[in-house]
């Protein structure tokens, strides 16, 4: 596959959370997640229920409409991996997920990565980490 002739098919396929969180923090959790979605060309009619399908796998219900700039480091970089996470891509590239998280956060995302790794059974997880 040629990638600047399939560049929507890629950008479907792929997710990335950088380690440092790349919020717009005048965002909600909502609205970032939506923002993702759209950058992605995803099914519009889908999109609803996949934001909220990220913000409830990634327990971040409580700040949907919260702004991304008022969260804590750890719920920051919850909503990193979601919107890397959004749309279920084949790929996802996750760098430091749980960098600034206390360890009961910490283990949550392992949690979460596991199912995406090993559950789905259908996307490649690449994880940089420090925490082995």
């Amino acid at each position: 596959m040629k990638i600047s002739e399939n560049i929507d098919k890629v950008r479907e396929d792929l997710g990335y959370c950088p380690q440092f969180d790349a919020l717009i923090e005048s965002l909600t959790v909502y609205e970032q997640l939506e923002l993702f979605y759209d950058l992605k060309s995803l099914s519009s009619e889908k999109k609803e229920a996949a934001i909220n399908n990220k913000i409830d796998e990634l327990d971040l219900r409580e700040y949907a409409d919260k702004l991304s700039g008022t969260l804590s480091g750890g719920n920051k970089r919850k909503l990193s991996v979601a919107m890397a996470m959004i749309g279920n891509p084949r790929i996802v590239f996750l760098d430091e997920p749980s960098t600034g998280m206390d360890p009961r956060a910490r283990r949550f995302m392992w949690k979460v990565i596991s199912r995406v790794a090993t559950l789905r059974k259908d996307a490649t997880v690449v994880l940089t980490t420090h925490s082995m």
